[in-house]
């Protein structure tokens, strides 16, 4: 079973991007043959400054290192630097529908949130599902959000097969049942287009900071506190032992805690909790010949099955 995901370098990794996508990719390592790429061309729709775009990107790669990702079991590699796949993104993109991807729920949420109308942001669908089908995937694990992603590159796939022959693996979704869409510090969902992040590795002093200025309700310290809808108990329940998580349930229910308390032990669980990636980030930031051969390595045995699924292509569609 080859299961495959990606993670943009548009900003510093946060917590929402460890719950949602790394955590639960690391966990997955031991389930299949695991492809995971960095998705540097995807986060060209955001980011326009070279600097900052290779700075991110290797960031991306010793984040995602340091939390566990081990190369002995996951492919790791640049997904820009697999050609094939904006190759087939064209081919893709020929056959896609106009109203397939007018009916995308990422790209109007990302208007609606303010992002330019370009035709990339429009086109995201058809590179991700060109990212998925050139690897022959079997399985895509994704959150309940992402799925319609899924179904899009099923679509066309099976729209190119239907054309062409068969040629293109149809891939299944794994939803994550079990994660929770994150909340960023307005409660809305963590994204750093949004501008509501927590980062993994911030320095203790900014996350302190962003911590303490979550914005609670003006219940009274002796009264019980809302336990619905609450940012401090849904990061806490990620970062917390189940006691402790129980507790501070407890605490909210009985009252006579303040929210400031809450959140002075929401910042010690998140410090602690990201404690030993942080040792293991440090480590390699003073190597990085480590974190440029794992990518290379990893790029190795990308081309090595992409090039095979888009000899497939070219022969089927008479390129």
């Amino acid at each position: 079973m080859r299961i495959l995901s990606g993670i943009q370098p548009s900003g510093a990794l946060h917590i929402g991007n460890y719950f949602g996508m790394m955590k639960p990719s690391i966990e997955l390592q031991d389930q299949g043959e695991a492809f995971y790429f960095i998705a540097d061309l995807h986060a060209l729709t955001t980011v326009q400054d070279a600097k900052a775009l290779r700075s991110y990107i290797e960031d991306v790669a010793i984040d995602f290192l340091a939390c566990g990702l081990d190369p002995k079991k996951a492919c790791f590699f640049r997904q820009s630097l697999v050609p094939a796949v904006t190759e087939l993104s064209w081919i893709l993109s020929t056959l896609a529908p106009m109203g397939l991807l007018e009916r995308c729920h990422s790209y109007k949420d990302k208007m609606a949130r303010g992002l330019g109308a370009s035709h990339g942001l429009f086109a995201y669908p058809v590179l991700m599902a060109a990212d998925i089908l050139i690897y022959d995937s079997d399985v895509v694990p994704v959150g309940r959000d992402q799925k319609q992603h899924i179904e899009v590159t099923r679509d066309l796939a099976i729209k190119f097969n239907e054309t062409y022959g068969a040629t293109l693996k149809l891939p299944e979704p794994r939803i994550q049942e079990t994660t929770a869409v994150i909340p960023g510090l307005d409660g809305e969902k963590m994204s750093k287009s949004y501008g509501n992040t927590i980062g993994m590795f911030e320095e203790e002093k900014a996350m302190r900071k962003k911590i303490m200025g979550i914005k609670t309700d003006s219940t009274p310290v002796e009264a019980p506190k809302p336990v619905e809808n609450s940012v401090i108990l849904d990061w806490y329940k990620l970062v917390a032992s189940p006691s402790d998580y129980e507790t501070m349930v407890n605490d909210f229910l009985n009252g006579g805690v303040g929210y400031g308390d809450f959140k002075k032990r929401l910042f010690e669980g998140v410090w602690n909790y990201f404690a030993p990636m942080r040792e293991r980030r440090a480590e390699l930031v003073a190597d990085k010949t480590y974190v440029e051969g794992v990518l290379r390595d990893g790029l190795e045995k990308a081309r090595g099955i992409s090039d095979g699924v888009m000899s497939r292509v070219r022969t089927a569609v008479g390129l």
